[in-house]
């Protein structure tokens, strides 16, 4: 059986770390598996390197000043399909990871990580024909599968996430890795992953730790850090606001940008707390390695969220939550077996193995 994975982007984002890790995974179960992605911004490879057995096809996608959101939705899923028709007759499975990757590559199979409410009219379109269209769908978490079936009628197969557990696990004994990244930032710090962007809820963070500093002097000193970044969509509109926000409380975030992989385990081991106060969540893969390197969560109150971490992480609906939250794990760190026991339960392995036997009973499959 030979199967074709596709993502929208080379860059660091969960998707795509997804996309990889699972391609990586059916590999060393003995599958047949291809990679196809946009090469933005020059790029002919993934933000890290990928095992042998894996093939990756990075199709050339130019960047274009001032284009707007839509349009480069529009040609993004025209490159893709044009270049990956000429080769998907060789292919027995064909699974997309995004909308933008099903639009290219219908009729197949898609995972619906978390569902979006856009605004843009071509991302609207793009949305919707990425959930009727699909031959089936998967998502990581009942969650998301409960919104589908409300929203669309249609049942996703549900197959977790895996988490690279032993990488963060390792990290947390990286001393000297963590120091480094301390003495970089200034100290201790309180990290967030995935860049400045409304559905991270990057200014309820801002807000919440600008109100902890203000009114708990001896956490006063603990930075806030964000970490990641690249997306497709435009967000400066957020960003602005952000700055304009960090300004009147006369705070100064740490916004590092991307990281580059080999230096992540340990920046997040190195934390003192993450902050995941996102609005929509698929699974949380961010807050998964972070149980893993023994660092305490703050996760946003979301019915996904309390299904995948249970009582591992604690849990803020408010800033006002997020702000007492951030203390309470500040000052009186959790123990953090129960994350790690939790974090070592979800394998990549586990879900390539669920991935083939959804493909090997599934009629769609030619």
């Amino acid at each position: 059986m030979r199967i074709a994975l596709l993502t929208y982007s080379t860059k660091p984002r969960g998707g795509v770390v997804h996309t990889l890790s699972l391609a990586e995974a059916m590999a060393r179960a003995g599958a047949d598996v291809d990679v196809w992605t946009l090469g933005r911004g020059g790029d002919t490879a993934f933000f890290r390197p990928v095992h042998r057995r894996v093939g990756v096809h990075a199709v050339p996608f130019e960047a274009r000043a001032d284009e707007p959101v839509g349009a480069r939705i529009v040609r993004s899923i025209a490159v893709l399909r044009a270049a990956f028709a000429a080769a998907r007759a060789a292919y027995d499975v064909v699974h997309a990871q995004d909308c933008i990757s099903a639009n290219a590559a219908l009729p197949c199979l898609r995972t619906v990580h978390h569902l979006d409410q856009f605004s843009t009219p071509e991302l609207v379109a793009c949305h919707e024909r990425a959930v009727v269209g699909p031959a089936a769908l998967v998502c990581v978490s009942g969650a998301v599968a409960d919104e589908v079936e409300r929203g669309w009628g249609r049942r996703p197969t549900v197959i977790p996430n895996g988490v690279d557990g032993a990488r963060f696990a390792t990290a947390a004994e990286d001393r000297r890795g963590q120091e480094r990244w301390r003495s970089r930032v200034g100290g201790r710090y309180v990290l967030a992953l995935g860049g400045i962007e409304p559905r991270k809820g990057s200014i309820d963070l801002l807000e919440a730790h600008a109100a902890m500093a203000r009114d708990r002097p001896a956490l006063a000193d603990v930075r806030l850090v964000f970490g990641g970044g690249e997306t497709l969509f435009d967000y400066r509109p957020y960003r602005a606001a952000f700055d304009d926000r960090a300004r009147r409380l006369r705070a100064e975030p740490v916004v590092l940008g991307p990281v580059p992989d080999p230096d992540l385990p340990s920046l997040v081991a190195g934390a003192a707390a993450l902050g995941f106060v996102s609005t929509k969540e698929g699974f949380g893969l961010a807050a998964m390695e972070a149980l893993a390197a023994g660092v305490p969560v703050v996760a946003r109150d979301l019915p996904v969220l309390r299904e995948v971490f249970g009582d591992a992480v604690s849990y803020a609906a408010t800033v006002a939550d997020i702000t007492r939250r951030l203390g309470q794990v500040l000052d009186q760190p959790p123990d953090p077996e129960a994350g790690r026991r939790l974090a070592a339960s979800f394998t990549w392995d586990a879900a390539a193995r669920a991935h083939l036997d959804l493909y090997d009973r599934a009629p769609w499959v030619s």
